[in-house]
């Protein structure tokens, strides 16, 4: 089987998608099935061109609709090489523009490959209902009418993370007639091993770390992600109890206004540090080196980094609004709370307040909820299995 994935952007830094496309993609590989990605970046992005699968990118794309006028003509060349088309992400020119390519390529081919379309979360009703997004929502609301419910409603069918994902897009939107819904899972990449030369690079990526385990979190700064909920909790309970562990708040984000706020707001703690995206050896390092991960989110499809700290040995510390929450509480690997400041102070609490034995209970757990539920193997198994379906 070949599969032709199509997403706007390879960039790590625009989220989970991309990620999740190079986690899959080389374990797919061992049970031979041959992925390709074509994607609207320049060719010399700094991004590119250290994978192991073929990526074309086409150019840039222009204007908020992330248009690019080499896409349709590309597919149109090249769907005869695939079995295959997996659109990834929804509401930009790229799901459009398959959907209209596969049109014209079927009024003139009998054999034409089947195409999936992968929302990535992106039909959850958080986003038709947060207040911040008045305006976008309303967009999304005729951008569905128009274009997107052709492009759900036409595909062979809808790819989802997990089950809580699934059932959640049918909520959101009226007119939305998937011919097909497939739960394919997903899964991560075992991490590479601990070295002492990850802790080294982390200390150098963050000079004020204090050496001891901390609390970590670690995505974008953005409001969606509850960080000043996370920030709050820890300013309450700075005041309440003694030798609190450092909180490092790491990912892209802090020089937008949002990420500007949440800098002013943990300025009075010298224990919160904002070190920037880490990636890399830093990043394994600061799972590794932490005691626990947060995420209070108030919507996470997914959550890529949730597994990686599970597949560290780590707990993690999440709002019910992660979508995996149920794995992760049936396998005791964390503690699941609301996605809300009293809630995200109790869980913090909680942790704190166990002891070692609870602590190293838990992180034992953590590690059986990735084996048990998030494993790139099994993900992999799901995912052909789904789409071998229909």
């Amino acid at each position: 089987m070949k599969i032709l994935r199509i997403i706007s952007s390879m960039n790590p830094t625009g989220g989970g998608p991309c990620q999740g496309i190079r986690n899959a993609i080389p374990e797919l590989q061992t049970l031979g099935v041959i992925n390709e990605v074509v994607c609207l970046d320049e060719p010399d992005s700094e991004y590119l061109g250290k994978d192991p699968f073929v990526i074309s990118a086409i150019g840039a794309s222009k204007t908020p609709w992330n248009y690019n006028k080499e896409l349709i003509p590309w597919l149109l060349n090249n769907f005869h090489r695939f079995d295959v088309v997996l659109v990834h992400g929804l509401w930009l020119y790229h799901t459009y523009a398959t959907r209209k390519a596969i049109e014209k390529y079927r009024e003139t081919n009998t054999v034409s490959p089947k195409v999936y379309v992968m929302p990535h979360g992106m039909l959850d009703p958080y986003f038709q209902k947060a207040k911040d997004r008045k305006l976008k929502a309303l967009r999304n609301e005729v951008y569905w009418k128009l274009f997107e419910n052709k492009v759900i409603n036409k595909a062979d069918g809808v790819l989802f993370t997990c089950e809580e994902e699934l059932l959640l897009a049918r909520t959101t939107f009226p007119n939305y007639k998937p011919k097909s819904e497939i739960n394919v899972g997903y899964g991560i990449q075992a991490p590479p091993p601990y070295l002492d030369s990850m802790r080294e690079v982390l200390k150098d990526k963050v000079p004020l770390w204090n050496g001891k385990p901390f609390l970590i979190f670690l995505s974008r700064i953005h409001i969606k992600k509850g960080v000043e909920l996370l920030i709050k909790a820890y300013l309450k309970l700075e005041k309440e109890l003694d030798n609190l562990p450092q909180l490092i708040i790491a990912g892209p984000g802090l020089e937008e206004e949002y990420g500007k706020e949440q800098l002013k707001l943990a300025s009075i703690s010298s224990n919160i540090l904002f070190p920037g995206m880490l990636s890399g050896d830093a990043k394994w390092g600061a799972f590794y080196e932490s005691e626990a991960f947060i995420l209070p989110s108030h919507q996470e499809n997914f959550g890529i980094a949730v597994v990686e700290a599970l597949a560290c040995s780590k707990p993690v510390l999440i709002s019910n609004k992660v979508n995996i929450w149920r794995e992760i509480e049936k396998d005791k690997g964390g503690i699941v709370k609301s996605d809300n400041e009293e809630e995200t102070y109790d869980m913090l609490k909680e942790w704190l307040n166990y002891g070692a034995s609870e602590k190293e209970s838990i992180s034992q757990n953590a590690f059986t909820a990735y084996q048990n539920n998030f494993t790139i193997k099994q993900a992999a198994k799901q995912f052909i299995k789904g789409i071998n379906k229909i």
